[in-house]
């Protein structure tokens, strides 16, 4: 393995990072519960660090559990259930032309369900439900601007 400052870094993949096993952290927590020595002389002796040491003594005291406590889900739980997406499909289809905003108002009325425009366009990208523009909308007012028939710029 090359270490910086060496001309080349490379990362060695086998050697990357893993949580310490249960069985280190129980042998750990039951040597702290002895008594016989503090938890900077254990995580000396373990080698891990301080601040591991006293994490997991915390966790010990918080939970009573010797294991590595479960890890949570990260952010909020979403509001668009299997019932919203089952809605939103057969709205969708019924209706392709629907704005987003009168999605988001049914999903308000239908199920109780609030979330941003933005949201709801994310969530019709991940069910790949498109929204369609209905053939009968009659065609814009704007005109297209001619092309102008002087040269611009330089010669091509």
């Amino acid at each position: 393995m090359n270490y910086p400052g060496d001309g080349e870094f490379s990362c060695d993949t086998t050697t990357m990072a893993r949580a310490y096993s249960d069985d280190l952290r129980r042998k750990f927590l039951v040597a702290y519960e002895r008594g016989r020595e503090s938890l900077q002389q254990l995580s000396e002796r373990f080698e891990v660090s301080l601040p591991y040491a006293k994490k997991i003594r915390q966790q010990l005291l918080r939970t009573g559990k010797m294991e590595r406590v479960g890890q949570s889900r990260y952010g909020p739980v979403s509001r668009v259930t299997a019932a919203a997406e089952s809605w939103l499909e057969n709205r969708v289809g019924a209706t392709p032309d629907a704005t987003l905003a009168e999605l988001r108002q049914g999903l308000g009325s239908a199920l109780g369900i609030e979330i941003s425009r933005s949201h709801l366009g994310r969530w019709l990208d991940r069910m790949q439900l498109r929204l369609k523009k209905s053939r009968s909308t009659p065609p814009s007012k704007t005109r297209k601007r001619a092309a102008a028939n002087g040269k611009r710029g330089g010669t091509r």
